[in-house]
């Protein structure tokens, strides 16, 4: 059977991305990703909101620290992934997140009203397209 693993998000920073290097040199970016959803119940409007963490690594990883900060709007494109671990009071433990492929930074202007004005992605370059 043929499996399909495949995240796309819209959303605003919880902090600021914190990054780290491995023994290797690799750089690697986390940041915790508010996602919104908003529906009617009965006569009124509810906002429900996700946390997610995301892991970014390399020229994503360093450009998402050096020009991304809390608040800020971006697609994250990725895959989930699990990661389990044993913590020192013998406890297993598991966390989802999302790897990301790719970071596409918004404008303040788009964060806020999702126009399609200008944004940048984790590259630095910018662009005029949203890839939905």
């Amino acid at each position: 059977m043929t499996s399909f693993n495949k995240v796309i998000m819209i959303g605003n920073l919880t902090k600021d991305p914190e990054v780290r290097y491995t023994p290797s040199g690799t750089a690697v970016a986390n940041f915790g990703l508010a996602v919104n959803h908003r529906y009617k119940q009965g006569d009124e409007m509810k906002d429900e909101v996700c946390f997610i963490d995301i892991v970014v690594f390399g020229k994503q990883a360093e450009n998402c620290g050096q020009y991304l900060s809390k608040g800020q709007g971006v697609i994250v494109d990725g895959r989930l992934q699990q990661r389990r671990w044993e913590a020192d009071d013998g406890q297993k433990r598991s966390r989802h997140e999302v790897v990301a492929q790719s970071v596409r930074f918004l404008s303040k202007k788009q964060s806020e009203s999702h126009d399609n004005d200008s944004s940048g992605d984790a590259s630095g370059e910018e662009s005029q397209d949203v890839p939905f």
